[in-house]
């Protein structure tokens, strides 16, 4: 695995990392060597099906690439279904829960990661109290410390 994320890293400028959905929780997927290579944050998103949301990261992957700064408060549109995306910086006291294989290549954090975070349909986002309990729960709020993140699905390897 070490070898194809650094294969990817080498040909594509970065490597996606999917966690497909299990009895555990929903899935996710993140990005390796935006940082390295585009001096981007990490990118990782939550609780979509991983093939898509792999290519919602590639998507701002290439926006990196082409040289679009992606930061912590920025939206970006065309991203998700024609809704907009949020990017949230995430607290590096959720990297090793969730980024391990990212450590491993950058052999030790900090290296900055930003959460991208989706609406539903009707434009509300996971953090606001109008969004459903599904959606609610369908993405983390890592940008919150874990001592400070709502108990559920996501705090449990806490």
């Amino acid at each position: 695995m070490d070898l194809t994320i650094i294969d990817n890293v080498r040909r594509h400028g970065w490597h996606v990392v999917m966690v497909p959905e299990d009895e555990v929780g929903p899935g996710f997927a993140y990005t390796i060597g935006l940082s390295h290579t585009h001096g981007a944050p990490e990118l990782a998103m939550f609780g979509l099906d991983v093939h898509a949301m792999h290519r919602m990261l590639n998507t701002l992957g290439d926006m990196a690439a082409s040289g679009v700064v992606l930061g912590a408060g920025q939206t970006h549109q065309g991203v998700v279904d024609g809704h907009q995306v949020m990017l949230k910086d995430v607290d590096m006291r959720w990297y090793r829960i969730f980024f391990g294989r990212a450590i491993g290549f950058y052999r030790r954090p900090p290296f900055p990661v930003a959460q991208v975070a989706w609406p539903v349909s009707e434009g509300r986002f996971h953090w606001e109290e109008q969004a459903h309990r599904r959606h609610r729960e369908s993405q983390p709020q890592l940008w919150l410390p874990p001592n400070e993140h709502p108990a559920g699905i996501w705090t449990t390897e806490l």
